[in-house]
């Protein structure tokens, strides 16, 4: 905008250009951006980290079953002076340990093929090859280890090879990593295909999606989850088709996600994520003097607490408190306002409005947030800060079937590296 066109603005015109320049930006607190965008006199304005006062403390769990146990006591009375035989009796009085990691080397085993000349007929006959020598020469925990320190410990392949060799004295080029790595992402697709028919019969699913770089072009990351079964899954694109593709004409229950375009209409019913609106609320709850914001953040912190016990209320009761959430929401989205902020606010969650307490009529079953996915998608956004993505859409598909195996095994309390092992040697 030239100086023409500021002389020809009417002076409230004026007055609300001068307003919008003088709104702060947009920090993790009133957005969905991460925390390290945060200018950094706002981090050293924060709360400090660490135990808040009256925590309670926790120390370190002693071992049931250490592999030595030393016993120290005193031959000699540190008051006469006496000696203190081997037969008195003892009392423990404090245990402590000392935890140490053996050195670990590569266990390399040579086979040989031996021929022998037939004394009879004097024919040569060579060994058949043995099943160790066919195909590979890494065994399945080296597999293992390579694949959790390059999906889940996101490492380059340049510091994969540095780590290989510095921890256990092995040499690996990087194009035999990406061999090695393709053999154990093929031993995933069997998982991934289950978690994926699972998350087809489930009646509640949430979603969300992250930017990545494939190919050296912008991609994006999808995870898809259910009580049972988290699947992950890499597209070139955003649009509703990634989840037409992956329901496969299956309507849950209910959705849970943002209020992205492509998210909606995938069920009977949409739960909108309310700490995304909640972000929103704080932000022109800052900018704005209108109380209708901070009517709304009060709004949200009484859904929040009816969250709380969701499963502790009858049914008629929860049903009683949507229908006066509903009402209370409907008087503040009625209020007129002067700010223009306020306004977009008003229509933003009156257009959801249907979809804010969809979780009070699945007490435990939905949950009226969609943290759990960002949750899930948080290693996939590491993963591109530390490495910037993806050389081949092998890798990235590869990536993604390995997360959907390990996170639906999770589930169930197995851990990443146990679960990784375990189908690699499968």
């Amino acid at each position: 905008m030239g100086r023409i066109d500021l002389e020809r603005l009417s002076r409230e015109e004026l007055i609300e250009l001068v307003l919008r320049l003088q709104r702060p930006e947009k920090t993790s607190r009133t957005s969905s951006k991460p925390p390290a965008t945060d200018r950094k006199e706002r981090r050293e304005q924060s709360k400090p980290g660490g135990a808040k006062p009256g925590h309670k403390g926790h120390s370190r769990v002693m071992s049931d079953d250490p592999d030595t146990v030393v016993d120290h006591r005193a031959d000699r009375c540190s008051c006469c002076g006496g000696a203190l035989h081997t037969a008195l009796p003892t009392e423990v009085v404090s245990v402590s340990e000392r935890i140490e990691l053996p050195e670990v080397a590569p266990v390399v085993t040579q086979h040989r093929r031996l021929a022998v000349h037939c004394p009879t007929c004097g024919t040569r006959v060579i060994a058949p090859v043995p099943e160790a020598a066919r195909g590979t020469p890494f065994g399945p925990r080296l597999h293992a280890v390579a694949t959790y320190l390059k999906t889940f410990q996101a490492l380059s392949y340049e510091r994969l090879q540095a780590a290989l060799s510095d921890l256990f004295g092995l040499t690996l080029s990087q194009g035999g990593l990406m061999n090695l790595l393709q053999r154990a992402q093929r031993r995933f697709r069997s998982g991934r295909d289950e978690a994926v028919s699972t998350l087809r019969s489930a009646t509640v699913v949430a979603s969300d999606e992250t930017g990545v770089r494939i190919e050296g072009s912008n991609a994006f990351h999808w995870v898809f989850h259910s009580a049972q079964a988290v699947v992950h899954t890499a597209s070139p694109t955003r649009g509703a088709i990634v989840v037409r593709e992956m329901m496969d004409g299956h309507r849950p229950a209910v959705w849970i996600s943002d209020r992205y375009t492509a998210q909606q209409g995938h069920a009977a019913a949409h739960q909108t994520c309310l700490a995304h609106l909640a972000r929103d609320v704080a932000y022109v709850f800052e900018v704005s003097d209108d109380p209708v914001p901070w009517r709304l953040q009060l709004w949200l912190a009484s859904v929040f607490a009816v969250a709380e016990r969701v499963t502790d209320l009858a049914t008629a009761t929860l049903a009683a408190k949507r229908r006066s959430l509903d009402r209370q929401l409907g008087v503040i989205l009625a209020t007129p306002s002067r700010c223009d902020l306020t306004r977009a606010l008003q229509a933003k969650i009156g257009r959801a409005r249907r979809q804010l307490l969809v979780f009070l009529a699945h007490p435990g079953a939905v949950e009226p947030t969609n943290n759990g996915s960002e949750r899930l998608l948080r290693p996939s956004v590491i993963q591109r800060k530390m490495t910037n993505g993806y050389r081949a859409m092998w890798a990235a598909e590869g990536e993604a079937a390995i997360r959907t195996v390990v996170d639906t095994a999770r589930l169930t309390g197995s851990s990443s590296f146990g679960t990784i092992l375990k189908t690699v040697g499968a």
